[in-house]
């Protein structure tokens, strides 16, 4: 099972934004993601990978905040410098990528499964819920969620790699020296391309 974006970002459940908005505690939203992630493993490459897509799509938009880690990922103030219709295809394009990343990094079961620790770590505003994916040899990878509370709903805002590597710094200069190149349209332009690419089976 491929993990490499999922390992260097990146979630079949239909879970509804209801059922994230009002979840009782951080840890909730994640084990939605992690059932999800159980249930696209288990579809694997028999199923066909828009089918995967559109079937997860639910759960990615129920648990992350996709506008506030975009906006993080290029930086407060790049995103005002783009034109509101870009940003409007930038998050549409950004969703379809997060989608595609899990899906193409989930695609098969080989008896894993998830272990969702039931203390949360509290850092400033947020709460870090980790997890490992435990697979049958007993190897771990570790992702750790940051979770904001927004409209008493929690949401992700940030993915810790290993536990401290924040997913949106790793990203940020990716997307930073894009919009440099080429602005918004480049930046749009690169990620469906890596969307085509994961529908491709190639390995990010």
């Amino acid at each position: 099972m491929k993990r490499r974006y999922i390992v260097a970002m990146l979630l079949t459940l239909a879970a509804s934004p209801t059922l994230a908005q009002s979840a009782p505690s951080p840890t909730q939203p994640i084990a939605v993601l992690n059932d999800g992630l159980h249930k696209i493993m288990l579809a694997g490459k028999a199923t066909p990978f828009d089918t995967r897509m559109a079937g997860f799509t639910p759960v990615v938009l129920s648990v992350f905040d996709l506008p506030l880690i975009l906006q993080n990922s290029v930086g407060p103030g790049h995103w005002t410098d783009i034109p509101p219709a870009d940003r409007a295809t930038l998050l549409e394009v950004f969703t379809q990528f997060t989608v595609a990343s899990y899906v193409a990094n989930f695609d098969s079961f080989s008896g894993e499964t998830f272990a969702l620790a039931p203390d949360v770590r509290h850092v400033g505003r947020d709460v870090v819920v980790q997890t490992r994916i435990v697979g049958t040899a007993g190897e771990m990878t570790r992702l750790d969620y940051v979770m904001r509370e927004v409209d008493g709903g929690w949401h992700v805002v940030d993915i810790l790699l290993d536990g401290s590597i924040s997913r949106i710094a790793v990203t940020r200069s990716d997307f930073r020296s894009l919009l440099a190149d080429g602005g918004a349209q480049k930046l749009i332009a690169s990620l469906r391309e890596k969307v085509a690419s994961l529908k491709a089976g190639a390995t990010q």
